[in-house]
């Protein structure tokens, strides 16, 4: 796992795209805060970049630097939350412009797995989240279910829990609004 990390880092640090198994399904990754990275995962993905992609963190201390305000529900639900919980924030900062929605809202997600988590950790800035398929296919359950196309598409495919069939669930997603009022998207 170590050297999967290191080598993911280098490979982000690079401008690079990854591919890792995160707390839900496996990801394409790169750094959140390069805008040319970015643009290569919405290539890849054959997406629209006015479709926003989430980010992975591995500790909410750093929620502030990459959002405009955080909500005090947010600190509540990331508490209590029990399974991966995806919380929408109306206005991020500090990262890749064409990562946030239309509106200036960042999907971020605190990864509790041990990969991401030590990988959010070890990179020291925020990773882009997005399913590895193509836009408009099935996410795939699994690292077998995992297109060519798509891991030809990388610069770097970890090798940790490549062998795991565990079927994946997607995160809950929550969009946080002003005065405490949130929406259950997911």
């Amino acid at each position: 796992m170590e050297e999967d990390i290191k080598n993911a880092c280098r490979i982000m640090q690079q401008g690079g795209l990854i591919l890792y198994p995160t707390d839900t399904i496996w990801g394409i990754g790169c750094d959140a805060t390069n805008e040319e990275a970015v643009r290569k995962v919405y290539d890849l993905k054959k997406r629209a970049d006015n479709k926003a992609m989430l980010v992975l963190m591995d500790n909410p201390a750093k929620l502030e630097t990459y959002v405009e305000d955080v909500p005090e529900v947010a600190w509540s639900l990331i508490e209590v939350a029990d399974k991966p919980l995806t919380l929408i924030y109306s206005k991020g900062k500090n990262l890749a412009p064409n990562l946030l929605g239309e509106d200036g809202s960042i999907g971020i997600r605190i990864s509790q797995e041990t990969f991401s988590n030590k990988l959010c950790f070890q990179f020291r800035k925020p990773l882009v989240s997005t399913s590895a398929n193509v836009s408009g296919e099935p996410s795939p359950a699994n690292f077998s279910e995992i297109s060519e196309e798509i891991k030809q598409g990388v610069d770097y495919i970890v090798t940790y829990r490549q062998d795991d069939m565990t079927k994946a669930s997607p995160s809950s997603i929550i969009k946080l609004g002003s005065g405490g009022v949130f929406q259950i998207i997911r």
